[in-house]
C-alpha cells in the first residue's frame, strides 16, 4: 500500500516531474486547440524525442498532452466554429451559438469543468477496474487474444467514419504494413519484395509520424491562407449554481465516455457523439433546442471525450491493446523503453501503472488552471500563420524520425507514409484505423496460429472452444452482436416495433 502511494504521488512531489506534467497539459491544449494539429500527431513526434530520457520523464510529458490535447479542441469549437480535434466537433453544435449569443466565456469555463470531471471519473475507474482486468487477462489463451484483436479491428472498421468501405481498407492497409518483416512464428521473409532493409519490418513510430505528422501538415496547405476569426471572450469562470445543475448529466455522460473510450479502436471522438446522442435523447426540456445553443449539448461531448481518456488507458495497460490511435503511440514508447503492455505490466514493473493514474490526477489539476486562465493569450496563439507553422512541423517529423535509429532510410519511409497519408486524407480516409491495423494486424496473425497450433490445426476443435469456454464464449457472442449491427437487421426490427407501438 504505501509503494503504491508512492508511485502514484511520484508526480505530485517531484518538481521535475510535477513541471513535466504542467507542459505537457498547457502545451497539449495548444496543440489541440489549433486545427490540423492532433494530439496523436504530438505524442508520436515526440516519441522519437524521449528515447534516451528516463521512462517516467517521458510519460509524464505525454499523459499531460494527451489530456490536454484532447480538452483543447473545444477552444476552437466554440469560438471559431472549427473543431481542433475530432473529439470536438459535436462540442462545436452548440458551443459555437453559444459564441454567438456572447456567451463565449462562459461556454469554454463550463466545458472546462466538465472536462476535467470526465478525466477525474475516467481516471478513478481506471484505477479501480484495470487491476482485476489484468488479474483476469493472465487467465487468457490464445484464442481469447485473437478474438479481442478481431473485435478491435472490427470496431475500428465499422466506428472510423461515415464509409465502411473506407474502414475496412484502412485497417487492412494497416495490417498489411505490419506484417512486414520476418513471419513470427516461421521466420520466412514477407511482404519484403525481396529487400534487405524491410527484413527487420517498419518501424510503427516511422509510420505514425509520417501518417499523423506530414500528411496533417500537408493536409493544412489547402487552408495556407485563411484568415482567422476574432472572438470576445470574457466571464469565463462558470458559476457553481450551473455546474451543479449539469452535474448528473455529466456523471452519465462520463461512464459512456470511459466504457467507449475502453473499446478498441474507438476514442474520444465516438464517446462525445454517443454522449451527445444521450443528452438529446435525455433531456426533455433544455433551455434553448439543441444545436441552438444548449449547454447541454455541451455539458456531454466535453466530460465523455476527457473521461475517454481513462477508459483508452485500460485495455492498453491490462492488455497491450490500444483503446484509441493516442494509446496506440504510447505502447510503442512503452516498448521503446523496454516495458510490456499487457497484463504483466500489472506484475512486472506497477509503479509504471500507479504512476500513470496519478499523473493523469495530476493532468486534470493542472488542466482546470490552464483551462480557466490565459485564454486572452490563448486567442493570439491560434492566429499564428500556417506558413510558420507547416515547416516548424516538417523540421520536427524529420528531425524526431531521424533519431530512432539515425537512419536516413526511415526518414524516406517516413516521407512516403506522409503523402500517402495526405492522399488518403483528400480522399476522406482516416489516419487511426491505419495505426490500430499496424497494431492489432501482427497481434492477430500470432495469436490465430498460436491458437490453431493449441487444437492440433482443427477447425472443427477451435469453434469448439469458441463455445465451450465461458470468456471466449462472451468474446465470440459480442463479435457476433456486432457482426448483425452492421446488417439491415436492426433497423427492420425497430422499424417493425415502431409500427406495432
Amino acid at each position: 500500500m504505501t509503494d503504491t502511494l508512492h508511485y502514484f504521488l511520484m508526480a505530485w512531489i517531484d518538481p521535475h516531474l510535477l513541471l513535466l506534467t504542467a507542459l505537457g497539459t498547457l502545451g497539449g491544449i495548444y496543440i489541440g486547440a489549433i486545427p490540423g494539429l492532433s494530439v496523436t500527431m504530438a505524442v508520436s513526434i515526440l516519441i522519437s524525442f524521449t528515447f534516451a530520457w528516463d521512462i517516467n520523464d517521458a510519460l509524464a510529458l505525454m499523459v499531460g498532452i494527451y489530456v490536454g490535447g484532447v480538452y483543447g479542441g473545444s477552444r476552437t469549437a466554440i469560438l471559431l466554429n472549427i473543431p481542433g480535434a475530432p473529439s470536438a466537433v459535436t462540442t462545436a453544435f452548440d458551443g459555437y451559438p453559444l459564441a454567438q449569443r456572447g456567451e463565449a466565456g462562459r461556454a469554454i469555463g463550463l466545458s472546462t469543468v466538465m472536462s476535467v470531471i470526465g478525466g477525474l471519473l475516467g481516471t478513478l475507474i481506471l484505477a479501480g477496474t484495470a487491476p482485476y482486468l489484468a488479474d483476469m487477462a493472465l487467465e487468457f489463451a490464445p484464442r481469447d487474444y485473437f478474438l479481442i484483436a478481431a473485435l478491435g479491428l472490427l470496431l475500428v472498421s465499422t466506428l472510423s467514419g461515415k464509409s465502411l468501405a473506407r474502414g475496412i481498407f484502412s485497417v487492412a492497409l494497416g495490417s498489411a504494413i505490419g506484417l512486414v518483416g520476418l513471419d513470427q512464428v516461421t521466420a520466412q521473409p514477407r511482404l519484403t519484395m525481396d529487400n534487405m532493409q524491410l527484413l527487420g519490418g517498419i518501424h510503427y513510430v516511422v509510420v505514425m509520424i509520417g501518417l499523423f505528422g506530414v500528411a496533417e501538415a500537408f493536409y493544412q496547405l489547402h487552408n495556407l491562407n485563411k484568415v482567422p476569426i476574432k472572438q470576445k471572450v470574457d466571464k469565463i469562470i462558470p458559476p457553481l449554481k450551473l455546474v451543479l445543475k449539469f452535474l448528473p448529466l455529466s456523471m452519465r455522460s462520463g461512464v459512456i465516455g470511459v466504457v467507449v473510450g475502453a473499446l478498441p479502436g474507438t476514442g474520444g471522438d465516438i464517446a462525445s457523439l454517443f454522449a451527445y446522442d444521450h443528452a438529446k435523447r435525455s433531456v426533455k426540456n433544455p433551455r434553448v433546442p439543441f444545436g441552438e445553443g444548449a449547454y447541454e449539448g455541451l455539458v456531454a461531448p466535453e466530460t465523455a471525450n476527457n473521461a475517454a481518456v481513462g477508459g483508452a488507458y485500460v485495455p492498453m495497460l491490462t492488455l497491450g491493446m490500444p483503446g484509441d490511435a493516442v494509446t496506440a503511440v504510447i505502447i510503442g514508447a512503452l516498448v521503446i523503453h523496454g516495458l510490456n503492455p499487457g497484463p504483466m505490466l500489472m506484475i512486472e514493473t506497477p509503479h509504471i501503472f500507479w504512476f500513470t493514474v496519478g499523473n493523469l490526477m495530476l493532468a486534470n489539476i493542472f488542466l482546470l488552471i490552464f483551462g480557466l486562465t490565459g485564454i486572452k493569450i490563448f486567442t493570439k496563439v491560434v492566429e499564428v500563420p500556417k506558413a510558420i507553422l507547416i515547416p516548424l512541423i516538417l523540421v520536427l517529423c524529420v528531425v524526431g524520425t531521424y533519431s530512432i535509429n539515425s537512419n536516413m532510410t526511415e526518414v524516406y519511409w517516413m516521407l512516403g507514409f506522409g503523402l500517402l497519408g495526405y492522399w488518403l486524407k483528400v480522399f476522406g480516409f482516416q489516419m487511426g484505423p491505419i495505426i490500430l491495423g499496424v497494431i492489432l494486424g501482427p497481434l492477430l496473425d500470432k495469436t490465430w496460429r498460436q491458437a490453431m497450433s493449441s487444437v492440433g490445426d482443427s477447425g472443427s476443435a477451435f469453434l469448439l472452444e469458441l463455445v465451450s469456454n465461458p470468456l471466449s464464449l462472451v468474446l465470440t457472442s459480442v463479435i457476433v452482436l456486432v457482426l448483425i449491427g452492421q446488417t439491415p437487421l436492426p433497423a427492420w426490427l425497430r422499424s417493425k416495433l415502431s409500427r406495432q407501438s
